[in-house]
């Protein structure tokens, strides 16, 4: 056949291939243009499903009549104008291909009035993008998208769409997920003519928190923390929930990139990562989490749904995101400020949370260079006013010795000095973790605080607290090479020889030393001393493949962590043995002053607690 150019409507049943996947694909473009209208209130109402009817109504700025023609036309927009515009997009929509490509596979009717407009306009469109005919009508200022009979004109796509009842479903987690990016924006979801969704317009951070129960639930907020990180011109803000709070699915994470909600691999991993040594295993973590950065360091024009983003500077981005969030969590111990909790079951975990309004270190600078243990989470010496008797041990070097460590915190507390439930003790005076009362079962630390009990896992604590101090040893005494009597030459990829060359000082930070001696040939001439016996062929090319694919690696470090998790496992205190009172006082006050205290090294809950409501609701008192 000749070459030849194809019909308009075609060539826009092409396009709509690639953007009109289903129903929730239609009103994910068509709400994001009453974004850009600049409205403060969307209606969407839904018929069987979305494949009836799809009618959007908004009262933002609405379109000229001499504009509509151009609006159901490809490659027409109001967005950009050139190229600059498109390097610097803060728009949602800006290719203008939504319209006509839904116009070309339903009967589209597109109704508008602007501000100073005496009445709306209406035209319908085919697809063909020819005979548009403009009708007056008494629709108010803003605009309206009737999308009706989808895939009317192509029946073969019409086959691929699912039940109502779940095309209705991706319609409504969509609008959860854009609800959540616009806490500016009231949006009510009608479905078959019943009310689904009515949020209001939420402006202040209360509103924003019961905007998030709706969506995500009570529980979420309740055991979330807001943080607020800001560094070299990046700034993420949001909710994140507690390791012990996690979800068996991926179906309650939300992260947006200058308000566009986006997946992506590299956040995805940089969370992971944050999440590593606190996260049960199979679970995963639940946050809502907006990033704003210059827009010209990020690509929105990579993916025809625009659901992936390309960052300019993805290393940067993705050390930005895990010291935030690695931050953030490890900032999670019990503090003065410790209120009522409540026990929650989520999964195979029961564990007490702490939910805490405030954001968590908010900081105009953030150094990217921050150390993996994050900030000092060595104890501090605190006045005897503040914890009674207590005095730290001195720190030592070999945490493996447990019996000596034992010895230790029996000394801490003489009988004559401990403060007795019987004595009266101000609530200034009461630790946290409050004191203890008891071992259980030789299991468990039951403790009395200020606001009602708590028990800790007396093995998961000290699991916790041995391993944050061992990982500090071992990063204040930085990473011992320990060179090869025989070096292990490896063949890779011409582009991960290229790499390994690239990153040399990467890896000589890490204990590695790797040389190129071919097109595909590295040697590996020594490795950090603690992975004497760990893979280190496998391990080298599994950072290779990190860098390649996220531009950064933390391989190394999670093998050496797993070392060290070990090392505390085996360190601490097991259960079965007693331990007296002032050994059960010194592990509180330790936990106290240890990062990501919450969980074991293993995603386990560390203690969980009880207030005094909790305990008068078990018994019935003031009912």
């Amino acid at each position: 056949m000749r070459i030849h150019a194809l019909p308009t409507q075609l060539v826009n049943q092409i396009a709509a291939g690639e953007v009109v996947e289903r129903p929730a694909s239609v009103v994910k473009e068509l709400v994001e243009n009453c974004f850009d209208a600049g409205a403060t209130q969307i209606q969407i109402d839904v018929e069987h499903g979305g494949t009836r009817q799809i009618r959007i109504r908004d009262n933002g700025c609405g379109i000229v009549k001499d504009d509509l023609a151009l609006a159901l036309s490809r490659h027409a927009t109001s967005k950009i104008a050139s190229l600059d515009d498109l390097e610097h997009v803060i728009s949602m929509g800006f290719r203008g291909e939504a319209l006509p490509s839904i116009s070309s596979v339903a009967r589209l009717t597109l109704i508008s009035r602007s501000a100073d407009a005496e009445c709306a306009w209406q035209v319908s469109a085919d697809g063909t993008e020819q005979n548009f005919d403009p009708q007056p009508d008494p629709h108010p200022p803003g605009t309206t998208v009737d999308v009706r009979d989808l895939f009317y004109n192509t029946p073969a796509r019409r086959k691929f769409l699912k039940a109502e009842k779940t095309e209705f479903s991706h319609i409504e987690n969509l609008i959860q997920r854009l609800a959540l990016a616009r806490f500016d924006v009231g949006f009510l979801l009608n479905h078959n003519q019943r009310e689904v969704l009515n949020l209001k317009p939420a402006a202040t951070q209360a509103a924003q928190e019961k905007r998030i129960a709706a969506i995500c639930g009570s529980a979420f907020v309740e055991n979330c923390v807001t943080i607020d990180f800001a560094a070299s011109g990046l700034h993420l803000h949001g909710w994140v929930g507690l390791p012990t709070f996690s979800r068996s699915q991926q179906d309650m994470q939300f992260f947006y990139v200058n308000g566009r909600l986006i997946k992506d691999r590299l956040v995805a991993h940089a969370v992971k990562q944050a999440y590593q040594d606190v996260l049960y295993h199979g679970r995963h973590p639940v946050f809502v989490l907006y990033l704003e950065l210059d827009p010209a360091l990020v690509d929105v024009n990579a993916h025809p749904t625009k659901l992936e983003v390309r960052f300019r500077e993805g290393r940067m981005v993705h050390d930005f995101l895990f010291q935030a969030l690695h931050r953030s969590l490890a900032d999670q111990r019990p503090g003065a400020a410790v209120v009522a909790q409540q026990i929650e079951t989520v999964g195979e975990v029961s564990a007490a949370q702490t939910p805490l309004r405030t954001p968590l270190n908010q900081q105009t600078s953030l150094p990217l260079t921050m150390p993996e243990s994050g900030v000092d989470s060595m104890p501090r010496r605190s006045s005897p006013e503040a914890f009674g008797a207590y005095r730290y041990p001195s720190e030592r070097a070999n945490m493996s010795d447990v019996a000596e460590q034992i010895k230790v915190y029996g000394k801490l507390y003489p009988q004559t000095e401990h403060v007795s439930s019987t004595q009266p003790v101000g609530e200034s005076a009461i630790p946290p973790l409050g004191f203890a009362l008891a071992h259980i079962h030789n299991i468990y630390i039951l403790a009395e605080t200020a606001n009602g009990i708590i028990l800790v896992d007396a093995h998961a604590a000290h699991e916790r607290v041995t391993y944050e101090r061992l990982k500090q040893h071992y990063h204040q005494r930085a990473i011992v090479s320990q060179p090869l009597l025989l070096p292990i030459k490896l063949q890779v990829t011409a582009a991960e020889a290229d790499l390994a060359e690239q990153e040399h000082e990467f890896f000589m930070n890490l204990g590695f030393e790797i040389n190129r001696s071919g097109p595909e040939t590295v040697v590996l001439r020594a490795t950090p001393a603690l992975l004497a016996k760990a893979d280190v062929d496998q391990l080298v090319r599994d950072i290779l493949a990190d860098l390649a694919t996220h531009g950064v690696s933390h391989k190394a470090q999670e093998s050496i962590n797993a070392i060290l998790a070990t090392m505390a496992c085996h360190s601490s205190v097991r259960a079965k043995r007693k331990l007296s009172i002032e050994e059960m006082n010194a592990l509180l006050r330790d936990m106290e002053q240890t990062e990501r205290i919450g969980q074991c090294n293993h995603g386990r809950p560390t203690w969980v607690a009880l207030s005094h409501q909790d305990l008068d609701r078990f018994f019935m008192r003031g009912q």
